[in-house]
């Protein structure tokens, strides 16, 4: 089965990294770079004049930051954001998260894995590698104390259920198999999470149970 087109955009400050990753990707059947950009400020005029399906973002960027270009394309677009991080220098994956990034990858990605975060992004999954998952777990524990569970009171006992299992990293399928459900049961709670609490995507729900006290660093 032919995949549709997915539309990318490329922004990064340092101009052969930014080349290498978009003809890498133009390279791809299923994607199509319509634009580069060096900084955060020119993404977002990319972003509003090309509206692409995904963006490619490095966090450090000068004029306008990675983060805050996140911020603004997702709040006025539909374009979802993957971010490249750098594990050794970057301490921005939870302010990028809050601001609507989907996913995470780390600058020396392989080739191979780079496209298929491209593709798992732009499809709607949640990308975070094994490095930043612990960086972001790591910020949890450190902000201290979650706020209270109050807000919990929109979803069913089994809608908090699924959402301690997102926030544990388990996929659908896995979440059916511990709670005994189909996996078609699963995508309809998760749903159902996402629009109660009015959150973008799994990986801001990833951020919700954690902030409000469902799952603990550790627990």
């Amino acid at each position: 089965m032919t995949r549709p087109v997915t539309r990318v955009v490329v922004a990064d400050d340092q101009p052969v990294i930014c080349a290498g990753f978009a003809a890498l990707l133009d390279a791809q059947p299923d994607l199509e770079v319509v634009g580069t950009a060096a900084d955060g400020r020119e993404l977002v005029e990319l972003a509003r004049r090309t509206t692409p399906d995904l963006a490619l973002v490095d966090v450090r960027m000068p004029h306008l930051d990675g983060i805050e270009a996140t911020r603004v394309v997702t709040a006025e677009l539909a374009t979802r954001v993957l971010v490249l991080t750098t594990f050794d220098l970057d301490a921005y994956v939870y302010e990028a998260i809050r601001a609507g990034a989907s996913g995470f990858l780390l600058k020396d990605v392989t080739a191979e894995r780079l496209v298929e975060g491209v593709r798992l992004v732009a499809e709607g999954s949640m990308l975070l590698g094994p490095a930043v998952t612990r960086r972001l777990v790591d910020d949890f524990a450190a902000r201290g104390a979650a706020q209270p569970d109050a807000d919990l009171a929109p979803l069913s006992p089994r809608e908090r259920e699924v959402l301690r299992g997102l926030a544990r990293g388990r996929s659908n399928a896995e979440i059916a198999a511990d709670l005994v459900v189909a996996p078609e049961t699963v995508k309809s709670h998760v749903a159902e999470v996402l629009r109660k609490l009015s959150l973008r995507d799994r990986i801001q729900a990833v951020v919700w149970a954690y902030e409000h006290g469902l799952v603990r660093p550790g627990g």
